[in-house]
């Protein structure tokens, strides 16, 4: 029988990468968070035993405050995993446990997978894993997930969950009010709720009247609380007196979040050393030129012009070889033609017409794309990306727009129809909208061929050729850029005020460690996965980024 094995974790912590590890497809991984915003599912067999593997969305907690996060914890909560790997980021674990101990509360089948322990290491960052096993009485393996190691550790670690499950794993306990309280509803509760699902952790929602949890019940498991006059009494009733102890709602909130964030910080004080104190320093320092107000506009447009300078002085030799090369075939393919007895009606479209035009595409577009696409890649993996997203949040806020938008308008840099399916990240109907409708002002990079030529043609022929033409043809190519973010955000800022108006929701946005770029992997997977597949499949509209919501196609 297949077991179902769900991967969970904050975004940013490998979780993709660990699904592809070890499911052998695809899914496109990258340094910012907010990657997976629905189930990935893939399958994986491991000396005859099948298994399922559902990458989750990554999500900071299961007190679901987005469509994100309310996916995460359903799946967990209703959809009856076999088991959950918990992939955590070694560098900044106390931040991750949060999520750990949430999930811990939800099933006793949990392992713990300690991700990116190669950069824990670099940052002289230590963990006791065996400790962390003994405290939390769950199993806990370490890897480094872009170079493979200790994924060989998940299935012996799934094996030892099956055979030994536990009822005494770490569960994180309440101020003595609230437990008094949920000790006694929960005898109540567990009369109408499912084996499945863990009566305390229910109990607790209850108590916190999370309306999201209610609505996940009556939709999975068709229960209404509500309707039950005697339950409903007495959840009045320890509301009332839990009340009557100071703790109203937002109070009790506020102690589940304390209990979780105290116990995190306990566990990792326990568990986690950090021989160098100032192990993120340079991080800081970066963040401080890459998203100051004085320089970090500054920076993206020098970086976009060296983008664009480099794709476009890359692009010309290649793109005039091909094209020679190309064309070169053209007299044999139309004596050819001639010589196997087909009339001009016929072979005069396919050559002058079919053969000329695909000729002209490939050895214009298909350089440029080639060379913008692992640069591009390599600003992402590098961790660049968010910063921009941060940058530009500011300005869609004061349009009364939501700030995820930014990171949508970027996705629309490598593809507007991924722009466009990734506003599913942003949780109001209304901002959500508004992104849909204005992402597209951003040129993509299939439309950067023919920006280019049109520039080159009209703009910079006087300029001759070189070192000049190529850097003035960038110029003009990142004002353009600019150009088009800067429509988006007035585009934006009229619906918000005429057809579309409404207050701007917050966002919480983390800015990822910059990381050294794996090159020789980007430049594979970005000519590969990106740009051939990309052209084979007519570029914008391919279907593969409406359904894998790839950030390029």
């Amino acid at each position: 029988m297949e077991k179902v094995v769900a991967l969970a974790g904050n975004p940013n912590v490998g979780k993709s990468t660990v699904f592809n590890a070890l499911t052998g497809l695809k899914q496109h991984t990258g340094n910012w968070p907010g990657k997976t915003v629905e189930c990935a599912k893939g399958n994986v067999e491991d000396k005859g035993n099948k298994f399922q593997l559902v990458d989750l969305p990554g999500s900071y907690s299961l007190l679901a405050h987005s469509e994100e996060e309310e996916i995460a914890r359903d799946f967990i909560c209703f959809e009856k995993p076999d088991a959950v790997i918990v992939v955590c980021d070694g560098t900044t674990l106390e931040r991750n446990m949060n999520l750990v101990l949430q999930i811990m509360e939800t099933t006793k089948n949990v392992i713990l997978c300690v991700n990116l322990l190669d950069e824990a290491k670099r940052k002289n960052i230590e963990i006791n894993l065996n400790k962390l096993s003994d405290i939390l009485k769950i199993p806990v393996i370490g890897t480094a997930a872009r170079s493979g190691k200790g994924l060989e550790k998940i299935f012996p670690s799934l094996y030892e969950l099956f055979s030994n499950k536990k009822d005494d794993i770490y569960i994180v306990r309440y101020p003595e009010e609230l437990e008094r309280e949920i000790s006694i509803l929960q005898e109540d509760l567990e009369k109408f709720l499912p084996d499945t699902l863990n009566a305390r952790w229910a109990t607790v929602r209850v108590l916190e009247d999370d309306k999201s949890f209610f609505e996940s019940l009556s939709k999975y498991e068709n229960i209404d609380l509500s309707a039950n006059k005697n339950l409903d009494e007495k959840i009045k009733a320890s509301r009332l007196r839990l009340q009557d102890k100071t703790y109203n709602l937002e109070k009790i909130k506020d102690s589940i979040v304390e209990a979780f964030v105290n116990n995190a910080e306990e566990i990792c004080k326990d568990t986690v050393i950090y021989k160098n104190k100032n192990y993120n320093q340079r991080d800081r320092k970066l963040d401080k030129l890459f998203t100051s107000k004085t320089t970090g506009f500054l920076i993206m447009f020098l970086l976009l012009l060296g983008v664009f300078w480099i794709t476009i002085a890359g692009a010309n030799v290649p793109s005039d070889l091909i094209n020679k090369l190309l064309f070169s075939w053209e007299d044999n393919i139309l004596a050819f033609l001639k010589n196997i007895g087909l009339p001009k009606s016929i072979y005069g479209p396919l050559v002058f017409g079919v053969y000329r035009v695909v000729a002209w595409v490939i050895s214009v577009m298909l350089p440029p794309m080639a060379i913008f696409f692992p640069l591009f890649t390599l600003l992402e993996d590098f961790g660049y990306l968010p910063r921009v997203a941060f940058n530009l949040d500011k300005y869609f806020q004061k349009c009364n727009a939501c700030g995820k938008q930014a990171l949508t308008m970027c996705m629309g840099f490598g593809c507007n129809a991924a722009g466009v399916t990734g506003c599913k990240i942003i949780d109001s109907p209304r901002e959500r909208l508004i992104a849909i409708l204005t992402n597209n002002f951003v040129p993509c990079n299939g439309r950067f061929p023919t920006i280019i030529a049109t520039i080159t043609m009209f703009l910079v022929m006087g300029f001759g050729g070189g070192f000049l033409s190529s850097l003035f043809s960038a110029f003009i190519l990142a004002l353009v850029i600019i150009l088009g973010v800067f429509i988006t955000i007035l585009a934006s800022k009229i619906l918000s005020e005429t057809l579309l108006k409404g207050i701007p929701s917050s966002f919480t946005l983390e800015l990822p460690p910059y990381r050294v770029p794996q090159v020789g992997t980007v430049i594979v997977r970005s000519i590969f996965d990106r740009t051939i597949f990309c052209f084979g499949k007519g570029c914008c509209c391919c279907s593969s980024c409406w359904n894998n919501n790839l950030d390029t196609c």
